[in-house]
């Protein structure tokens, strides 16, 4: 397919843009990717937000340019490019094309995504194999009818009463763990709170701001490399507070500029900010107290404020944290 719509692009380039266009999601169909996956790779492909309503099914999908999910607000432009889900049925998909000019390409991306959406809301709201992905969107999606929610568990063989938690690592999908011992996890990510499968939406945001708080575990990256949601508490708060991939607050900024100066300074102040005592903390580096006492020395001219006393250290762990939350 990828040699056809090469050598259709050197006669007619709509004509290769759109065999592009259908192998894409014939990819996604066989990966069996979930609705959310269907309208962002809708939106890549054209070039314009897609927006997926389906009132009958209680399925409201809009998705940004850049991947990026968004609340569906505000009345559809009938200038917009459509199709339904289903022959004759009312339009369900659009393309939000300020200027309303629709090309071929346009069309066979709105035609494609409008069958592979249908046959993923027919799977994940009718009859669905257990080890269909998209059953787990469908738990995890809050907008999703109960009674769809309830299906997509019973296929994924959880009882209406059970009680699970959602994980979300860093670089794989979410999963479902039944939370009943300590989560062995290699990964980076967060963990939501155990919660009837009714309530796994709940568990899914939490565990997506669960893991805004985890780093590396690295010198150049300190901090745990599992947060699980139940242990913020009100700190959690702060992820509400500091945007990712936004300006960085004062206290970070020092944070960055005394990593730049020194290899060892975050390492050396994440060791503080946690340990009982400086003593403690020497011995978690493994160096001598009068090395970290010197590390501190330099590190606080940097920071600009003492690490040694309560509120200074709390400043320092808020930093730490802050640091995490900032990166995209």
């Amino acid at each position: 397919m990828k040699e056809l719509a090469g050598r259709l692009s050197a006669v007619d380039p709509d004509a290769g843009a759109a065999v592009g266009v259908i192998a894409y999601f014939d990819r996604l169909a066989e990966a069996r990717a979930g609705v959310e996956s269907l309208v962002r790779g809708a939106a890549v492909l054209a070039g314009v937000p897609v927006r997926l309503v389906d009132e009958g099914r209680r399925v409201r999908v809009r998705v940004e340019v850049d991947g990026v999910r968004r609340e569906v607000d505000g009345p559809v432009d009938p200038a917009w490019p459509c199709v339904p889900l289903t022959p004759g049925g009312p339009p369900a998909l659009w393309l939000e094309r300020a200027d309303g000019a629709s090309g071929v390409v346009d069309a066979v991306i709105l035609e494609r995504a409008a069958g592979v959406v249908r046959r993923v809301l027919d799977r994940t709201r009718g009859r669905a194999p257990a080890d269909d992905p998209a059953l787990l969107e469908t738990l995890l999606d809050a907008t999703a009818s109960e009674r769809a929610r309830l299906h997509a568990a019973r296929r994924l063989g959880l009882a209406p009463d059970a009680h699970v938690r959602v994980v979300a690592p860093l670089d794989r999908p979410p999963y479902l763990d039944p939370g009943t011992d300590a989560l062995a996890a290699r990964d980076r990510s967060g963990v939501g709170p155990s919660l009837p499968v009714l309530d796994l939406p709940a568990s899914w945001t939490a565990a997506r701001t669960a893991l805004r708080f985890t780093a590396e575990g690295t010198p150049q990256d300190p901090g745990p490399r599992v947060v699980h949601a139940d242990d913020l508490g009100g700190i959690a708060l702060l992820a509400e507070l500091v945007t990712p991939g936004g300006e960085p607050p004062a206290d970070v900024r020092a944070l960055e500029r005394a990593a730049t100066e020194a290899p060892w300074a975050l390492a050396t102040l994440h060791a503080v900010a946690l340990a009982p005592s400086l003593r403690a903390a020497a011995t978690e580096l493994t160096v001598h107290h009068s090395t970290l006492q010197d590390r501190l020395a330099h590190a606080e001219q940097v920071l600009g404020w003492s690490v040694r006393m309560p509120p200074g250290r709390f400043r320092l762990q808020l930093a730490l944290t802050m640091r995490r939350l900032t990166r995209p």
